[in-house]
């Protein structure tokens, strides 16, 4: 049987443990670009997100602030990660906006 965390894209991709640590997600949050959601660990061309994301996160602790970032773990292919673990930007986050364009 296949556990949670061999499926998950994160761990599969190789962002655990290249990029992060292991970890158990506390909050859910849903990323949108062009009106379709985007999947953890999935690979987009520049023109699928050429417009800023919408991100939403769940959660009910409006005192909790939470960033969100965006890597590219194998900068500027996988073949060549010359860059590796290049940062396209950062975002500081909370429950109260619920939506926010990054």
């Amino acid at each position: 049987m296949t556990s949670s965390r061999e499926r998950n894209p994160l761990v599969v991709s190789g962002v655990v443990s290249d990029v992060l640590d292991p970890f158990t997600p506390t909050i859910e949050f849903r990323v949108t670009s062009n009106g379709k959601y985007i999947l953890n660990g999935c690979r987009l061309k520049p023109t699928q997100i050429a417009n800023r994301p919408t991100v939403e996160i769940g959660g009910d602790d409006f005192r909790s602030m939470y960033t969100l970032i965006l890597v590219d773990a194998d900068a500027p292919n996988p073949s060549d990660p010359s860059l590796k673990e290049y940062l396209h930007w950062s975002s500081l986050l909370s429950p109260l906006s619920k939506k926010k364009k990054i």
